[in-house]
């Protein structure tokens, strides 16, 4: 049977939006599909695909969602449904690239494979205000390295309102993204796209508080990804044999480039495991995660410094 003929029956005998949540799941589980790329099972991959075809809200109160999820369809909107799922299905494209919108710490934001597709659990300690590491203290100027599509440093930006944040990535086209989202969330006064190396272009300036999720993915890995990674940047995810190629170069920077009291936190994923055996003596303080999600760190200026003047002697 031709797409287009299944296409039509599907259009014909589905009627509501419950219908075509229940085929998207079907077809989801069909074709054996990754997810992890804003959701983690079929049935919420479905629901969020459907309620963004629709232009529904995807936080809809219970209440309010039963009952529409008992609403009809319009052929037009079933047909767009449809087309939607086959090409999650056939071309294995993750669904924010499908419909290039992405939720990041309860905020909107435009991707395209351009950028990664946010999904780090740095949304937890921005949410907490990085406490208790910052004690309360309000950071005014704040680096987001390796910022991507810049939702990191917009959220930090919500969340520090009277801070200004460097959104930086040696990518133009992410930081042709990430200015986007910065004009579209009306920020361009504290949120400023830099283009640089890590902290090569960035002489002079310091920070209070530095928050890096550099590209990390270690070689086994890359070479075991699911197919719906291979629509992301590979420069934003591979990072050599043991995916600390660029947490190597974060670490001897981000002394020059924090405050006295400043702190570092770096997300480095399933690498945390190639840490432990490069840093055996880095004080470092990996972070528990309420939300699910492991692979940060944190540290301060104070103990960068006592580590590299202890090993550069």
């Amino acid at each position: 049977m031709s797409t287009n003929s299944s296409s039509e029956q599907i259009v014909e005998h589905l009627h509501s939006l419950l219908d075509m949540v229940r085929w998207s799941v079907s077809a989801f589980n069909e074709a054996g599909l990754f997810y992890g790329h804003g959701t983690d099972n079929p049935w919420d991959e479905a629901v969020s695909l459907v309620l963004q075809v629709l232009h529904l809200p995807q936080d809809l109160p219970q209440r309010t969602g039963d009952q529409l999820f008992h609403s009809r369809l319009t052929p037009a909107e079933k047909l767009a449904i449809v087309e939607l799922v086959n090409r999650r299905t056939e071309e294995r494209i993750p669904l924010p690239y499908l419909t290039n919108q992405a939720w990041f710490c309860g905020l909107p934001f435009y991707v395209d494979e351009r950028v990664l597709i946010p999904r780090s659990p740095f949304a937890e300690l921005i949410t907490d205000q990085f406490e208790p590491w910052l004690e309360g203290a309000q950071p005014t100027s704040i680096l987001d390295l390796c910022t991507g599509g810049g939702c990191i440093a917009i959220a930090l930006a919500h969340a520090f309102e009277e801070a200004e944040v460097d959104a930086v990535d040696i990518s133009p086209d992410a930081l042709q993204v990430a200015d986007l989202n910065i004009q579209e969330h009306g920020l361009s006064h504290r949120v400023f796209p830099i283009q640089s190396d890590l902290m090569g272009s960035l002489t002079g300036q310091q920070y209070d508080l530095i928050v890096s999720n550099p590209p990390y993915v270690d070689a086994e890995d890359m070479d075991s990804l699911p197919e719906e990674f291979e629509h992301e940047p590979e420069l934003a995810l591979a990072a050599g044999h043991d995916g600390l190629e660029l947490v190597d170069n974060i670490l001897r920077q981000a002394p020059s480039h924090l405050t006295d009291n400043g702190w570092l936190f770096v997300e480095v994923g399933n690498s945390e495991v190639h840490m432990h055996g490069r840093y055996p003596d880095l004080p470092i303080q990996w972070i528990q995660f309420e939300n699910g999600g492991h692979g940060v760190f944190a540290i301060s200026k104070n103990e960068l410094v006592e580590y590299y003047k202890a090993v550069d002697h």
